[in-house]
This record gives structure tokens, C-alpha cells and sequence, in this order.
């Protein structure tokens, strides 16, 4: 009885899983983003069962043919295409994922748009506030769904610090700094590469890695109501990648240092610099409110430092949260508790969130960020740009 019982429950698991929708992915790009997204849709279904759509890998896109058709064959996509035009006009690529340079994001996202694909597009959105703009009435005006990429959202620590805050633990918040620090430019004799030239990258670590703790500043605390910052070009020119014994100009900063105020009333630091000598990937966010203070660290990604103000026994101090807890966010999809994720898995979470808003028309926002919070990310770096041109403080206009 048991063994036909257990038949017939395997059959319903089977029955299920063949209704489950497939979306058609094109990925634009190969290199580490598209490593990182492709790695997503393969392992979805893993942890994600029965996920809300299962990823089909149609087509995956780059400049080189020799990367591109490797990049195809390691992955799994049916085909590959050295032409964007081409991945865009794919009828069935249904989701449009954009991995590639920053100055490669809105004019194939725009067109994607234009041809009814949804889009999730790797951050920075854009190079500036102006390009984003465009992007965001391309996508409103062809009604897709739209998410950029910020996958620190969906590490289950920085949700359960968004939890905590919504609930009133901090009370009024005070202060938000974060720092973004690495150290992969320090050497004089590292190339120069897009990311350090403003006209492929739009700025340097400002969108590089300040995106992101912008993003989270608005994500937990709230909107940036103007900067005051300063940047800084260490090393001003590098040797050029294809000719070694040649150099170019840098255009870009090395490091920038902003103040901010916030809409609510809160004052915060933001500081990001790929000069940080010892620092791999030292994403660190504290925030301080009128209840207690919280504390983040991307190096140790599933720990949350927390301190209680209100707690009765002042010994306590500040404590460590091992965010692996299955009640925890996300957590219930993984491992047993204890059994650590990793920052790839941020991935998954992020587009299980699209896939289930695409298939099941669930708004993107606000627990992901739409190109609405892409456009405005820019808005805030083109004012940490404009304070750091002037010396001035810069109101944030949107």
C-alpha cells in the first residue's frame, strides 16, 4: 500500500512540474555577470521547487565568437549571436538579460523593450540620470516587467535588517555609512580596462561599487536628499591592454567620499575606493537609530551584528546573528540551519523574485529595484558627481 501511495505521489510531482511555465532567457554578455546570472537560471529549480517558471536558455550574445560560442556551450544556450540586434529580435527570448558594459545597457534595453521583452539589466542601470530616464519611459511605455540588478537586496542578512527596520526595532533612524572598499587597481601595471574609462563606464567606483551602497541607503533608509563629496584619481594614466608598452588616460575616479543627507532626517557617509589595500569585497553598512544599531558585512554575508538599546541587561552589548535560520528570509529554500550560502546564491534569490513577478504578474518593487530605483541610483551618483566638479553641496533632483 505504501509502495503504491508513493506512486501515485510521484506521479503528481510529475504532472506538476510539466505545467510549470518556461520563460525564454537572452543573455547579453558572458563574461563575470553573465557567469553569475546563467549560474541562477541553471540552479533555480534546485532550490526554488516547484519554481514559478522555469528558466529555458535560448540565446546568450558577445562581441567575440570564439568566447561567445564557448560561453554557449558551458552553459547550455540553444544558440549564441554576435549581434544584440538579433538576441533582442529573438521570438523566444522573453526575458531580456543584460549583462554586459555599462555604456551596452540602454540602447538594447530600450530595444527589448520596444519589442515587448521584459528586462532585467545589470547596475549601474545607465552612465547617467538622462540615460536612465530614457530607459525607464521605454519600459513603462511597453508595460514589461523590469528589475536592475542590486542583488545585495536578497542577501537574507541585509532582509532581515529591512525587517527589523520596518518593524520599528531601530526606532528613528540617525545615521546610515556604508563603505564599499577593494583593492584589485592598486598595482600601476593593471591595464586599462572599460571600467576605468568614463566613456564605456560612466564613472569608477561611483556606480561600480557606490551603486550599490546607494541602493541599500535607499532600500533601508530612505531617499538622498543631497551630497557633498569629494573624488580622487590616484594612478592618472595605465598601460593599454592590447599594447602594454603604451599608456592612456584614466578617465575615471579611484576613490570618492560623499556626505548625504536623507529625505527623513537622517545623515549618513558613503565612501567607496578599489585602493583599499587588504579589503576583497568589504561591502559594510551601519545604521544607528534611537532603539539600537545594526551592522552588515558582504565579506561575511550571512552574519547581521545587532545591538538593542532597550535590552534589559546592558551587558549584552552587541550581538551576532547567524542568518541561516529556516524562519529566516530565503533560508527555507537551502540548507539545514548552519550550513552557510554563499554570495552566488544572492542570484538565485533575485531572479526567483523576477521569474514569480513575470509569470505570476507580481510587482517587482519594492523588495527589488526597478528601473525607477535605477533611474534614481543614477540621479544620486550624477550629484556626488557634481558636488565633487563644484565643491559644493548638491541637492538631488529626480
Amino acid at each position: 500500500m505504501g509502495d503504491k501511495v508513493g506512486f501515485v505521489r510521484m506521479a503528481e510531482v510529475a504532472k506538476a512540474a510539466d505545467r510549470i511555465p518556461e520563460i525564454g532567457i537572452g543573455m547579453l554578455g558572458y563574461a563575470f555577470m553573465g557567469k553569475a546570472h546563467s549560474h541562477a537560471y541553471i540552479d533555480l529549480p534546485t532550490f526554488f521547487w516547484p519554481p514559478p517558471a522555469r528558466p529555458k536558455l535560448v540565446a546568450i550574445c558577445g562581441r567575440n565568437e570564439k568566447l561567445v560560442s564557448e560561453a554557449s556551450r558551458r552553459y547550455r544556450y540553444k544558440r549564441y549571436y554576435t549581434d544584440w540586434t538579433k538576441l533582442v529580435k529573438d521570438p523566444e527570448v522573453e526575458l531580456f538579460d543584460n549583462a554586459a558594459s555599462n555604456d551596452m545597457h540602454a540602447q538594447p534595453c530600450i530595444a527589448a523593450a520596444e519589442s515587448g521583452k521584459h528586462i532585467f539589466c545589470e547596475k549601474p542601470l545607465a552612465l547617467s540620470s538622462q540615460e536612465a530616464r530614457r530607459m525607464l519611459d521605454a519600459v513603462e511605455k511597453a508595460n514589461v516587467k523590469h528589475m536592475v540588478g542590486y542583488n545585495y537586496r536578497f542577501v537574507p542578512a541585509v532582509r532581515l535588517a529591512k525587517t527589523l527596520i520596518e518593524e520599528g526595532r531601530l526606532g528613528r533612524i540617525y545615521h546610515y555609512r556604508a563603505r564599499y572598499l577593494q583593492e584589485w587597481i592598486m598595482d600601476p601595471n593593471f591595464p586599462l580596462i572599460w571600467k576605468l574609462q568614463k566613456e564605456a563606464a560612466g564613472s569608477g567606483p561611483i556606480g561600480d561599487l557606490g551603486s550599490h551602497i546607494i541602493d541599500l541607503a535607499r532600500f533601508l533608509i530612505g531617499e538622498v536628499k543631497s551630497v557633498s563629496s569629494v573624488t580622487t584619481t590616484f594612478i592618472k594614466d595605465r598601460p593599454l591592454p592590447d599594447q602594454p608598452h603604451k599608456k592612456g588616460e584614466v578617465t575615471v575616479e579611484d576613490a570618492f567620499e560623499a556626505a548625504v543627507q536623507f529625505d527623513n532626517g537622517a545623515v549618513g557617509t558613503l565612501e567607496a575606493t578599489r585602493f583599499a589595500a587588504g579589503r576583497k569585497n568589504f561591502n559594510n553598512f551601519e545604521i544607528n537609530g534611537e532603539k539600537g544599531s545594526i551592522e552588515f558585512n558582504l565579506e561575511r554575508l550571512n552574519e547581521l551584528r545587532v545591538y538593542d538599546a532597550d535590552e534589559a541587561d546592558q551587558t549584552k552589548g552587541w550581538h551576532n546573528i547567524l542568518v541561516t535560520e529556516s524562519y529566516h528570509p530565503f533560508i527555507e529554500h537551502y540548507w539545514p540551519h548552519g550550513h552557510i550560502i554563499g554570495w552566488e546564491h544572492t542570484f538565485i534569490n533575485e531572479v526567483f523574485h523576477l521569474l514569480d513577478a513575470i509569470a505570476n504578474d507580481r510587482k517587482i518593487g519594492p523588495y527589488a529595484a526597478t528601473f525607477e530605483d535605477g533611474y534614481r541610483c543614477n540621479s544620486v551618483m550624477d550629484a556626488i558627481t557634481q558636488s565633487a566638479q563644484t565643491g559644493r553641496q548638491v541637492a538631488v533632483e529626480y
